[in-house]
């Protein structure tokens, strides 16, 4: 039985968080899927939204690991992150593809499509399957409504990386991290 990961699990480098949930199942209030790809950010690189420090949009960032850092992207689409390392440092990682498992009629319903494949493939799409909105910011992630679970240890998982995507500044961080060979992922590595 995988184990509920505690806000001691992101206390840690985002890219080691990243690359240590992929293969985790992630749900809100009962629907969700394994994360199958995710991208770290850090103060430190010009593409976080925490490179010029605390704002009111991103305080949560700086607050204590293991929280949602929720955000609306282009003005339309809610994105979840995981905060990482200690309070006041400024890291998270992006949750940017599942392969669904829990509540796929609902999550089918709310983005709009059948295809699996395509419903939690990019991190507005997994805001919009799993129902993301801004009353979930700064909320903690071992507690209702979420629900993240530790990879099946006795299964094997293989972790790919890349640079991350959608983004113009610190691309060529390679901090994108995905399950190799996984169809679920956003865009091919």
């Amino acid at each position: 039985m995988p184990r509920p990961l505690k806000s001691q699990d992101f206390a840690a480098n985002a890219p080691d968080v990243a690359r240590r949930l992929i293969g985790a199942t992630l749900l809100v209030d009962g629907v969700g899927g394994v994360i199958v790809e995710a991208e770290a950010y850090d103060m430190t690189d010009a593409a976080a939204h925490t490179h010029r420090g605390p704002t009111t949009r991103n305080r949560a960032m700086f607050g204590p690991p293991g929280h949602a850092y929720i955000y609306l992207n282009y003005g339309i689409h809610w994105c979840l992150n995981f905060v990482c390392r200690e309070t006041g440092h400024g890291a998270g990682v992006l949750i940017r593809a599942l392969q669904p498992t829990h509540g796929l009629e609902l999550m089918r319903q709310r983005r709009g499509l059948q295809d699996e494949h395509r419903l939690c493939a990019g991190p507005g799409c997994v805001g919009q399957a799993l129902g993301i909105t801004q009353a979930l910011y700064g909320l903690p992630l071992d507690r209702a409504p979420f629900a993240v679970l530790a990879p099946d240890p006795a299964q094997a998982i293989s972790v790919v990386c890349g640079p991350r995507i959608g983004i113009s500044k610190a691309q060529e961080l390679p901090w994108r991290f995905g399950l190799a060979g996984s169809r679920y992922v956003s865009r091919r590595f």
